[in-house]
């Protein structure tokens, strides 16, 4: 049995060793590997988890390079299909901090997102004590519907179903198509992840509530109140709605009745280098407190420090710390 399973988008990404230059200038790049459900499951594991990935590869050097990565991290990748006719995706990614991450994504034909209810079917999805997948797996077919499928299963067998909300606008064909897509899949949900943007994006109806930036056109802006933006969700069927804050920290938001309550979970103060991957290493700190059985305040609060950590960093699932160096960093900061 896994603690946790993880199902969504993989691919190599390009991070800019230029630091600072614009996304014109930069002359060299370092090769990573990423996708947010690809980082979350290199993270759990680091932390000691047993984690599991469903994700798809091509039958090219991009994909054998993903493959070997997460062997080596002791991802099981046992599930994890080529699809022939598809490729393996890329990013690539300029740095220039404190808030300049301009990033394109290379998605057209890739294999991730053919991922099928027959890839689910050969998966022990109902055999992990969480199941999490990502809100881009609801982008397009046929991994929209393995995706809620998958949830569907894991709930069922009776596993704890998270969602990362992992908006990234330049995925959709209309921003509001994203908050369809999350709204279908929230009853088979318990946890939701996100941004104060992304939960305002699940609940997005009107477009001139979006503001989206040429330098960073896979994030948006989005408009309105995000506490009435969460009620919106938790009244859909989830227990909890983790608001990540950035450094601040994050705001646990549980549905108690008919009574919402909100708690703090303070963040830690560091030096950025690169905000990418923050959010993945807050998921995999969050899902380790999930499976020992915290509350979420501690587990959102092992996701920080986590996410922490990997803001001073070059890049994603290559940084994901350890339980070691997690609990060092939070000591050397007063402890939980």
């Amino acid at each position: 049995m896994f603690d946790s399973f993880h199902m969504g988008r993989s691919c190599i990404d390009l991070y800019s060793n230029d630091i600072g230059a614009p996304f014109a200038e930069i002359t060299n790049f370092a090769a990573y590997v990423g996708g947010s459900p690809t980082n979350i499951s290199v993270g759990a594991a680091r932390l000691g988890l047993r984690s599991g990935l469903l994700t798809a590869v091509g039958r090219d050097p991009v994909g054998e390079f993903v493959m070997r990565f997460l062997t080596e991290e002791g991802v099981d990748t046992s599930y994890i299909p080529i699809k022939e006719d598809r490729r393996t995706s890329a990013v690539a990614l300029g740095i220039e901090p404190p808030d300049r991450f301009p990033l394109v994504y290379y998605r057209e034909n890739c294999a991730d997102a053919a991922l099928s209810i027959d890839d689910v079917d050969a998966s022990p999805v109902g055999d992990a004590t969480v199941f999490q997948y990502a809100g881009t797996n609801l982008s397009v077919e046929p991994s929209r519907t393995a995706s809620l499928y998958a949830a569907e299963v894991a709930r069922k067998a009776g596993r704890r179903v998270v969602l990362d909300l992992d908006f990234r606008a330049d995925q959709w064909p209309d921003p509001r198509s994203f908050g369809v897509a999350v709204r279908s899949a929230l009853s088979t949900v318990d946890i939701v992840l996100g941004t104060a943007d992304e939960i305002r994006a699940s609940v997005l109806r009107d477009s001139n509530d979006v503001s989206v930036t040429h330098s960073q056109v896979s994030d948006a802006h989005i408009a309105g109140d995000v506490s009435s933006a969460i009620r919106d969700l938790l009244a859909l069927g989830p227990s909890a709605v983790v608001e990540k804050i950035g450094a601040e920290g994050a705001r646990v938001h549980v549905k108690t009745g008919d009574r919402i309550d909100v708690k703090d979970a303070p963040g830690f103060r560091v030096e950025i280098t690169n905000v990418l991957g923050a959010g993945d290493a807050f998921g995999a700190g969050f899902i380790y407190g999930l499976v020992q059985s915290w509350d979420l305040v501690k587990c959102a609060r092992l996701g920080n420090a986590c996410g922490a950590i990997v803001v001073t960093e070059h890049g994603c699932a290559n940084f994901m710390p350890t339980l070691d160096a997690v609990n060092s960093f939070v000591d050397e900061r007063g402890g939980f």
